[in-house]
Formats: C-alpha cells, sequence, structure tokens
C-alpha cells in the first residue's frame, strides 16, 4: 500500500517520490525506517498528479498542502507542479519542503516555475560550510553545497516565504554561522533540533 498523503496537525502533506540527491546520515530512511509519525512512506513507485489529485479532497480545509514525503519532492517535478496548480486552482496553500538541489539536479533554474503555484518554501540548508554538509548529507552530485546556498539565495525572487533550517545536535553544525547566512540571503532561519521530525 503506497501512502501517497498523509496528514500531520492541519496539513496534507503529499508524498511525491523515494527518490533523493542525499544520503543524509540522520535521515531515519538511513537508519532502517521508512515511517513518519504512523505513516508508513515507502513507495513502489513514483507517482504522477492524476493519482494523488484526486485524494487532496478539499484543499481549503487545510492550512497547507505540503510537498514533503520520503524523497526530494522536486525530483518528480511534473507531478509536484500539476499537484500545485490543482491546489491553487483549488483556493488552497502549497509548501515545497526541499534539499534545495532542484536546480543543479535538473541543469536548469526550476524557480520561475515554482512561484507560480508554490506559496512558501522551507530549504534544508543543514550546514555552515561544504566540509560539514559534505560529512553529514553525502550529496550524490558534485556542487551541492553551492547549489544549495544559489538556491537559499535566489528563492525569495520568486516564493513569497523562504526559510532555509539547520539541525542542532549534528557535529560540526555551527547554528549561528546557518542564521548569519539565511540572514544575509533575507530568509527566514528555522533552529530544528536532532530526531523531531514533521
Amino acid at each position: 500500500m503506497n501512502q501517497l498523503v498523509y496528514d500531520i496537525r492541519n496539513s496534507r502533506y503529499i508524498n511525491l517520490t523515494g527518490r533523493c540527491t542525499l544520503r543524509c546520515q540522520f535521515c531515519p530512511k538511513h537508519n532502517g525506517s521508512t515511517e513518519v509519525h504512523q505513516y508508513q512512506l515507502k513507495l513502489d513507485h513514483q507517482p504522477k498528479a492524476e493519482e494523488i489529485i484526486p485524494l487532496l479532497e478539499d484543499v481549503t480545509q487545510f492550512e497547507e498542502i505540503v510537498f514533503c514525503g520520503y524523497g526530494e519532492p522536486t525530483l518528480n517535478l511534473d507531478a509536484l507542479l500539476g499537484i500545485a496548480q490543482h491546489v491553487k486552482q483549488q483556493g488552497g496553500r502549497t509548501r515545497l519542503n526541499t534539499d534545495g538541489l532542484g536546480n543543479l539536479f535538473h541543469r536548469r533554474d526550476i524557480l520561475p516555475e515554482l512561484g507560480q503555484c508554490i506559496d512558501s518554501v522551507s530549504i534544508s540548508l543543514n550546514a555552515q560550510n561544504e566540509a560539514v554538509y559534505q560529512r553529514h548529507c553525502q550529496p550524490k552530485l558534485k556542487g551541492s553545497y553551492q547549489a544549495v546556498r544559489e538556491f537559499v539565495a535566489r528563492a525569495p525572487r520568486y516564493i513569497s516565504t523562504v526559510c532555509a533550517s539547520a539541525i542542532d545536535g549534528l557535529d560540526g553544525v555551527d547554528i549561528n554561522a546557518c542564521q548569519q547566512i539565511c540572514d544575509d540571503a533575507g530568509v527566514e532561519f528555522k533552529h530544528r533540533k536532532l530526531d523531531v521530525v514533521g
């Protein structure tokens, strides 16, 4: 059974892909778990927009429709954009949780497209420099840290609410330095705690 949508508090979450551009050592799926809250999020295929849209029901009942499952949502970009456009047409609000590597992966700037249908974005910055990022996130693509920094800096041009996060409790992560990066980019900083998901 594929859990394509799931609810946390007053938001409906969309589980769009199991694929990811990172192998974060703190991610539960690399520690043998495919569960968030009580939901089993392992997928056996990458769903299309038409599979998910009927499951959303009345999107205005929810605070937001959130793209955040057990992989990186921008890796299933066509479905993400199709669903987000539907949500906006129905009067709902959309949020994207991302590792900020969508531009690097797709080899083009996807922010103008996201800006047409995403109200807010939360980006996993995770580290104040490349060495710490490499150690904890183990990116599969070269230039990932520079790409996420550029994504954080560019996102406010297209999306009205932008925040970037780092996790307190990871060895070597300097929370104050991460906060400064966000201040310099003009985005909100989200101070997360290790092992607190959702």
